[in-house]
């Protein structure tokens, strides 16, 4: 079955409204000097704030998906602070990144918290990019297959197979996450075929053989096409390589030319 790559920058904590319009200009100019190959999903994750603006380019054609970070597991009420699915579908949103090690390590959130958020976007035809990853100390006591197992099953519990024909997987080991160390071909590939065999047991293998698995941790050109070139990766989750328009569209590029034709 073929994938559709996915490349999906996500900004954090970063650029500001001003900045992301600047950010969709340079993206603009170099897709006008050097088009990207047919055949790739580019995406991107900014900042709430940044989102209307956003998507306001892409309303004028640029060619992206708008992501959100996170959303709160209920639809409206008394959370101050929080972003719900209705909100960000209204501004344009077409996934959401849930599940993130940041989210897990830095707020506290749990695989049933997850769970439930998880619930609550693919209920509301907002679909999810679900992030999955072992810290350094779970990979050295052997616990990597463990953790991504649970992360997974504990992370779709509450939806149904059938509700999961576009979820997106990302692997991002939280030892890799911004710390400028990348695993290795051999580690990548073992974990995203883990990852799928996983993902067969819980929704079949036709589901499983179309599941887009991205890879997450450390991603920039200068490692993008010998991660590209793993059969089971399937696109990239990008952090501070995205928030420059020429380096995030190097490794959309470098994903594009393994893409099947």
């Amino acid at each position: 079955m073929t994938r559709t790559p996915l490349v999906a920058g996500n900004w954090k904590m970063n650029h500001t409204p001003t900045q992301a319009a600047a950010w969709c200009d340079a993206l603009r100019a170099e897709l006008a000097a050097d088009e990207l190959p047919e055949g790739i999903e580019l995406g991107v994750a900014p900042a709430f704030p940044a989102l209307p603006r956003v998507a306001a380019e892409i309303e004028r054609g640029l060619p992206l998906t708008l992501i959100a970070q996170n959303a709160h597991r209920e639809l409206s009420g008394a959370f101050t602070g929080e972003v719900s699915v209705p909100m960000l579908l209204d501004v344009g949103c077409r996934r959401v990144i849930l599940g993130h090690s940041e989210r897990r390590q830095l707020f506290g959130e749990t695989d049933a918290l997850i769970a439930r958020k998880v619930r609550t976007a693919v209920d509301n035809h907002l679909p999810p990019i679900l992030c999955i990853g072992e810290t350094e100390q779970e990979r050295e006591a052997g616990r990597t297959e463990v953790v991504l197992e649970q992360q997974l099953q504990r992370g779709l519990a509450e939806v149904a197979p059938e509700a999961l024909d576009d979820l997106v997987v990302a692997y991002e080991p939280v030892w890799a996450i911004g710390t400028g160390r990348v695993a290795t071909s051999d580690q990548v590939a073992a974990a995203h075929a883990f990852v799928r065999a996983t993902y067969a047991a819980i929704a079949g293998a036709d589901r499983a053989a179309g599941l887009r698995i991205l890879y997450g941790g450390s991603v920039k050109p200068g490692n993008a096409a010998e991660l590209a070139a793993i059969g089971d990766v399937d696109g990239f989750l990008v952090g501070g390589a995205s928030l420059e328009a020429e380096s995030f569209l190097a490794i959309a590029r470098a994903m594009a030319r393994t893409a099947p034709s």
